[in-house]
């Protein structure tokens, strides 16, 4: 039995979290190494470049258009209600992509309804994980991110070890349904806020009564009325921008780096894992980028990042060894692993101890419509020009654009709206 005296039950919500992540997040990236097989007529597909990009773009671009939605539920009714909703439609949508026959399937069952659910649990794991934490939330958001990178590792070894013997089907339906079962289980033992269960955040050693959160009209008004006051700061929409800048740039890579490196010459396997190890070092980085932005603040961490999505891309254009690859991957698995992790940390040093769900939801608009544009864009302008260097180019362009929006964030050392509350209506502060 665990003591709460000796854990916080915050650690439990974060290895809640990451699990969700490890299951859900896995297929977004690693159903990359199947772009080869389905572009190949021999089996049975032999879709363009540009038509499955489309699939993997559509997936971001639900999560982009549905996360504020789901951020503002999440931040009004609690996040539980939404992760049963969220596993039962993954398992769906698992089943449904493992027996897809025809293109337009592949966008509706991989691209819309896994794109719902891994928008449920992208963005509601990090608002929740928050509300938990006064301190140490960077080691929290660690583990969190990490534990998708891992998840991905998973199912790439998994791909590359029994595609083979399991085919197209098992490939989604195993992970689907041992994943889905994992989900709802997990649902169980998550809490939306530590007063559910009369504790208070790890760190917080206010002497006030322990209360539930309110879900009344006046939580509803504050939650609004804060949102509007953010987004009067610049700094609001250009977090947006580089969410949508970085990921423009490092999701070309992700879902196009196998067939790049094939298309110049190194092997499947190789090429496989080219894009492994940009996973793995991920891992790492985002289990440990979070608290550094701590310390050292968002912006320093967001302008190292972004220069290291950025200028390696010249090693590829022009050396096309398996070393110079494997450079390649090391050092863009550090820079987009950078990116992610830091926006909760970002959102408590700019606006303080709020509920992130309405924040993080916008921020991941910019997110889900940047990792949605670049890779289709990428694949039609290679199947236009006939050569990868053009998507090449463009995931530079991008990550240096998300580097210039880095460079003009303010230092985070201060609260940029710390008198929001003075914005309510005189009954609410006066209830206050």
């Amino acid at each position: 039995m665990i003591s709460r005296k000796q854990v916080h039950y915050a650690w439990i919500i974060v290895a809640i979290a990451a699990a969700m992540g490890f299951i859900t997040s896995s297929m977004r990236f690693a159903a990359a190494a199947l772009v080869p097989h389905l572009s190949d007529p021999a089996a049975g597909f032999g879709w363009s470049y540009g038509a499955i990009s489309l699939a993997f773009s559509l997936q971001w671009i639900v999560l982009g258009l549905v996360s504020p939605c789901v951020g503002w539920l999440g931040d009004r009714y609690g996040v539980r209600r939404l992760f049963l909703l969220g596993a039962f439609i993954f398992i769906a949508g698992m089943m449904l992509t493992g027996i897809m026959s025809n293109l337009w399937q592949f966008y509706l069952f991989f691209g819309v309804v896994l794109g719902v659910a891994t928008t449920i649990f992208t963005v509601l794991p990090v608002s929740g994980v928050t509300l938990w934490f006064r301190k140490h939330l960077g080691a929290a958001m660690g583990v969190v991110w990490s534990f998708q990178g891992i998840g991905t590792i998973a199912l790439l070894i998994l791909i590359g070890a029994a595609f083979d013997q399991l085919g197209m089907r098992w490939i989604f339906w195993l992970p689907g349904i041992a994943g889905g079962v994992l989900l709802l289980l997990l649902v169980r033992f998550f809490h939306n806020a530590p007063a559910e269960i009369g504790l208070r955040p790890l760190g917080d050693l206010g002497n006030e009564p322990v209360e539930k959160p309110r879900r009344d009209e006046a939580a509803r008004i504050r939650a609004r009325v804060f949102l509007q006051q953010a987004q009067r700061t610049p700094t609001f929409w250009n977090l947006i921008g580089i969410h949508y800048w970085g990921c423009m740039g490092h999701n070309i890579i992700n879902i196009l780096v196998v067939a790049i490196a094939v298309d110049r010459g190194l092997s499947l396997g190789v090429a496989a894992g080219i894009l492994a190890a940009i996973q793995g070092v991920g891992v790492v980085t985002r289990g440990v980028v979070p608290v550094v932005a701590e310390r050292l603040g968002c912006r320093t961490i967001w302008i190292v990042g972004m220069s290291l999505q950025a200028f390696p891309l010249l090693i590829v254009l022009f050396f096309h060894d398996a070393w110079a690859f494997y450079l390649f991957a090391v050092l863009l698995g550090i820079g987009q692993g950078c990116e992610v992790p830091t926006f909760p940390i970002a959102n408590r040093q700019y606006y303080g101890n709020v509920p992130q769900g309405s924040l993080f939801g916008w921020q991941n608009l910019g997110n889900g419509l940047g990792m949605g544009m670049a890779p289709v864009c990428a694949g039609f302008l290679w199947d236009l020009t006939g050569t990868s260097v053009a998507p090449l180019i463009m995931s530079f362009s991008f990550s240096l654009m998300g580097l210039i929006s880095a460079w003009m964030l303010p230092s985070p050392r201060a609260r940029l709206i710390p008198d929001w509350e003075s914005h309510l209506p005189a009954n609410i502060r006066a209830a206050d």
